[in-house]
């Protein structure tokens, strides 16, 4: 990334409801842990973090859903995969 240009997806970014507020989708599914969640700014997706094992919203992150923000209380970051930058 340039420094003082925005990030190209930005654009991404749509109006989402949280699909699984209770947890990370796909861990609920495998009953495994998690440690963060994130949720995916293009379609709702709730997945864990890079620190938990599974690392699902890493897994999700694609160029259609490259940005995720913390779930986690009073936490308002926004995080692009494809730039591994806060955006």
């Amino acid at each position: 990334m340039i420094p003082g240009f925005p990030d190209p997806h930005l654009s991404q970014i749509r109006p989402v409801r949280v699909r699984t507020p209770e947890g990370c989708e796909e861990c609920l599914a495998l009953g495994t842990p998690w440690v963060h969640l994130r949720l995916c700014l293009s379609c709702g997706h709730v997945g864990c973090c890079d620190a938990s094992p599974m690392r699902h919203a890493r897994a999700h992150a694609s160029a259609l859903h490259p940005i995720v923000r913390s779930l986690e209380p009073g936490e308002e970051w926004r995080w692009c995969y494809p730039h591994e930058a806060f955006v």
